[in-house]
């Protein structure tokens, strides 16, 4: 049986990602010193403009440099190259496995997440462990501490695998920890932590998480299905908003 979306992110899996040659680009400008240490990136938008890419892609090759610490965001101020940027790309080698684009895993996301849903709220029944891992999120009181953002990106993560489990559906929990294993790498994390970073949009997913358990333990096929993908395309537009 072909799912919708499965094929693309299978592909995204597979296929090297263009996010990787806009990084590389961006390290070859700072290595000629066009820009050096110290030095502020353009904003996205021009950045997109000049690499002929869209944004999204820039801020993916962004994330990636940060997590090589090569550059460094600041929150309302821009991205910057560290001072020990030429030394951290020289001696940089290739990634052995890189990750997955984070917007092609968003892309597959909102294809195959609703339909699980759907799946899910076909059994229509409660379910302790989603309702635990909710009061978790709920219960989360400063964003800013790594070990509290940590546990409740993981207690997110487990949500939306959770839906899966609640289907059922021994195809739908494969699908699923395909997705929960590309919501794991580091450059999905990076765009996530940056995107999700004060308490009231984290309570605002908690609220949407509240919303799709409820529409799949009455049963409300319909619902599961809107609600997540609403979902979904705030987490994609706050991912790719500058905080």
């Amino acid at each position: 049986m072909n799912l919708p979306g499965l094929d693309k992110l299978s592909s995204s899996l597979r296929s090297p990602q263009l996010y990787e040659l806009v990084a590389g680009r961006l390290k070859s400008l700072i290595l000629d010193g066009t820009y050096p240490p110290g030095a502020r990136l353009p904003a996205e938008r021009h950045l997109a403009s000049s690499l002929e890419v869209g944004r999204a892609t820039v801020r993916e090759a962004i994330a990636e440099l940060v997590n090589q610490r090569v550059i460094q965001t600041r929150r309302n101020s821009g991205s910057y190259v560290l001072p020990d940027a030429l030394e951290v790309i020289r001696e940089t080698k290739a990634p052995v496995s890189p990750d997955t684009s984070p917007m092609s895993t968003m892309e597959a996301r909102l294809a195959v997440e609703p339909l699980i849903a759907g799946f899910a709220a076909a059994v229509g029944k409660r379910d302790a462990e989603m309702e635990r891992l909710l009061d978790l999120m709920e219960s989360t009181s400063d964003l800013t501490d790594p070990q509290q953002r940590q546990a409740w990106n993981e207690h997110d993560r487990q949500f939306h695998e959770r839906i899966a489990l609640m289907s059922g559906n021994p195809v739908m929990i494969g699908i699923a920890k395909v997705i929960a294993g590309a919501v794991d790498e580091p450059l999905w994390q990076q765009l996530r932590d940056t995107g999700i970073h004060d308490p009231s949009r984290a309570r605002l997913y908690v609220y949407e998480h509240r919303l799709i358990y409820e529409a799949i333990a009455t049963g409300n096929q319909e619902a599961a299905r809107f609600y997540v993908r609403q979902h979904l395309e705030r987490v994609r537009n706050d991912m790719l908003s500058n905080g």
